[in-house]
């Protein structure tokens, strides 16, 4: 679904790159945070580098076929003034803005404090639109302190400062048994466990269940209030249909077709998977069937249609506890020492 194309680079090379029409930015690093001009960048070059985590092999990326960006982040605000740079160039974009409340426990060391993070979150919001900032509560944590009535008190004291500024809460719980990173680094940074009781982090079913009820009864009550406000769970294998939460879609067809229906072309490649030539003509051959545009990349369970991520693991100075793009501090600074806003990679 994503064309490859010959590209032009920088030092007079030609080669190949992937042509993506969906561009995530990014699962693997905070790029609206700690890399907003090296984007910026990299799309008036037109093309940027990623190197696959595995084997270290450069993949050429162009924005030529580029038609949305969805940008991930904890604190967006570098970015927003940027964003006009993404609308003379016909892109749309949103954001999946995590907005947790973890200051008592720094699992998130080096995110801005609370009140500045929903103030940016209210600032983008007033900017591009609340069906365009989807906030995530990501991942829930508990600790021997941190109960999920706790979290549902966090989750409630947060969404009433973002009343009416957008549509949808977005959580998940945290994997700790499927990642060895993750557990390494909860019993290395926070005092709340060791390296024989860090699974305790995880949610349990009974537990999964009391946040869910308990996240109905705020969601009627913000209701009541005029907020409507939709719940959804992302890459959850547990189903919470019966009490309103849907599996969640990240990189979201759906709600592409909904906010940037104007774009003729884009509703095209999701009924087609390709973009529209010249001699197309879009009305007399809309499919019965749209095409399949699952990302077979991630996990089964994950909904997200095709994209390609640009952000590379190790390149966060977030420090979040619980993030499993990260190795270590260590090679985080590493990474940032060698790291340049004009580099063709955000690290390399």
């Amino acid at each position: 679904m994503n064309d490859k194309i010959e590209i032009t680079t920088g030092s007079g090379a030609t080669v190949e790159a992937l042509a993506p029409i969906i561009i995530s930015a990014s699962r693997s690093t905070d790029i609206p945070a700690f890399h907003a001009q090296w984007f910026i960048n990299r799309l008036k070059a037109g093309y940027c580098v990623w190197y696959n985590p595995f084997n270290q092999q450069p993949m050429y990326i162009s924005f030529k076929n580029t038609k949305v960006v969805v940008f991930w982040s904890k604190n967006p605000k570098p970015l927003i003034p940027h964003l006009r740079e993404l609308d003379d160039r016909g892109i749309h974009y949103y954001f999946q803005f995590t907005l947790n409340d973890y200051e008592k426990e720094s699992f998130e060391p080096n995110v801005p404090p609370l009140n500045e993070r929903i103030e940016t979150f209210k600032t983008l919001s007033d900017k591009i639109g609340k069906e365009k900032v989807i906030w995530r509560f990501d991942p829930l944590i508990l600790t021997p302190t941190l109960t999920p009535r706790d979290l549902l008190k966090k989750i409630r004291n947060v969404g009433s400062q973002l009343k009416g500024y957008t549509n949808k809460l977005v959580f998940s719980f945290v994997d700790v048994k499927a990642y060895r990173k993750v557990q390494h680094n909860l019993a290395k940074e926070t005092s709340f466990f060791t390296k024989n009781d860090v699974e305790n982090a995880e949610l349990n079913t009974a537990q999964i269940t009391e946040m869910a009820e308990g996240l109905v009864k705020i969601r009627e009550h913000w209701k009541s209030e005029g907020w409507d406000l939709s719940l959804a769970t992302c890459a959850e294998q547990m189903d919470l249909e019966q009490y309103g939460i849907a599996h969640n879609r990240c990189i979201d067809g759906e709600l592409m077709r909904q906010i940037f229906s104007n774009d003729t072309n884009l509703m095209y490649y999701f009924s087609f998977g390709k973009l529209p030539d010249q001699t197309t003509l879009f009305a007399n051959n809309i499919p019965s069937k749209p095409v399949n545009l699952k990302d077979k990349g991630q996990r089964k369970i994950c909904g997200c249609m095709i994209s390609k991520d640009i952000g590379m693991y190790n390149t966060c100075p977030h420090h979040c506890v619980y993030c499993y793009a990260n190795t270590s501090k260590e090679i985080v600074k590493k990474n940032f020492l060698r790291y340049n806003i004009e580099n063709e990679s955000i690290i390399n």
